[in-house]
């Protein structure tokens, strides 16, 4: 195995270790008990998409991610848009199913955006064709009714036959991703040796275990072509830990504030430390987050005093601390006002204006 776990020094990761842990059961714990913790969570869900292509060398931008996400995207899309858009929702994904289903050969195949190979498409309908002309001789039916079966037995054995050269062959590619692509990469196997890695963890807490399988992503290079993934599995195992039961660590938030220096250190024991602070750094950064939109909430509440039974001023509160920036066209999409509607909603409340365009508005919470 090119990974070893055998020897760590716990000495120096212990500490680490426990302020993470501390810092993300506060978390945890705030969240839910949050008065607006699904709105808190899908903010962090753009946030940590956007970290996520920060930290692999690209700029995308959060307010062209919450615009590209509602389908009301002001410039083309480019890559960068299409691969963000993809890690959130992943992050969807994770948050949406059962705590161990990101881990599973199903989710991981999921979220890898594996297709099954449906052989038995391949194989004919094994229900009876229609009837031929009944024939007066027995042993002729006998005899067409055996054909029939050693027909269907050769089918499915050609079909099998079929699917192992398939999986034995190299996929075939386009001419563009020959170039981009490294034939001899064999993903699954990489992938085996990560959960071996991961399966040896077992007993450790769980902080240290998604630092060591964050590690361990790198050091493997599982996926070619989806280096992201190895960090939203990374939040998914703590979630499986029941260490982060009411939200899904952010943790590229985390390793955006920690130098790169440090996450690239040429020593294991370095990297792991900077892992263990970049997850403390993700619920520290949560808690400040969550108390500032909490600060906001109430400042926007007290607009809501005499107000009528039937305005629209609670639900646009809602949407803006659910998104890091609203536009006029999602508050009319989600509110059903009027452009003008929209615009007089959002000026009753203390929003900060992002454009400084007459065409084009859109707000964010101070």
């Amino acid at each position: 195995m090119l990974y070893d776990v055998n020897r760590l020094p716990l000495d120096r990761l212990l500490l680490p270790c426990m302020r993470a842990t501390e810092a993300l059961a506060r978390l945890d714990e705030r969240i839910s008990r949050s008065p607006f913790g699904h709105g808190f969570l899908e903010r962090q869900d753009f946030v940590d998409a956007a970290s996520s292509m920060w930290i692999d060398g690209e700029l995308v931008h959060i307010e062209d991610l919450v615009l590209h996400d509602a389908h009301m995207d002001i410039r083309a899309p480019t890559h960068e848009m299409a691969i963000a858009s993809r890690i959130l929702r992943a992050r969807r994904q994770i948050a949406s199913n059962g705590p161990k289903w990101a881990l599973s050969p199903a989710g991981l195949s999921r979220l890898r955006g594996e297709e099954a190979a449906n052989v038995a498409t391949a194989q004919p309908d094994a229900s009876p064709s229609p009837a031929e002309p009944a024939s007066d001789d027995d042993e002729e039916v006998a005899l067409s009714e055996e054909l029939s079966a050693i027909d269907r037995l050769l089918a499915r054995s050609s079909a099998t036959l079929e699917a192992i050269a398939k999986d034995e062959r190299p996929p075939s590619l386009s001419p563009a991703e020959n170039i981009t692509r490294d034939l001899d990469w064999n993903e699954d196997e990489r992938l085996e040796e990560w959960q071996t890695v991961l399966k040896s963890t077992a007993g450790l807490p769980a902080p240290l275990r998604a630092a060591i399988a964050l590690d361990a992503w790198y050091k493997l290079e599982v996926l070619q072509r989806s280096p992201w993934l190895g960090r939203q599995l990374a939040s998914a195992l703590l979630r499986q830990e029941d260490l982060t039961l009411s939200h899904l660590t952010a943790f590229n938030t985390g390793l955006k504030a920690v130098p790169r220096e440090r996450r690239n250190a040429s020593s294991r024991a370095e990297r792991l430390i900077a892992f263990l602070d970049s997850i403390h750094e993700a619920a520290s950064l949560g808690l400040k987050e969550h108390d500032r939109l909490l600060n906001a909430k109430s400042r926007m509440e007290r607009r809501l005093v005499g107000r009528r039974s039937n305005s629209r001023l609670p639900d646009l509160i809602e949407l803006v601390l659910a998104r890091p920036v609203v536009s006029t066209s999602m508050i009319v999409k989600t509110l059903g006002t009027t452009p003008q509607g929209a615009v007089g909603l959002a000026n009753q409340l203390e929003l900060r204006e992002m454009t400084g365009r007459g065409r084009f508005r859109a707000w964010g919470v101070l």
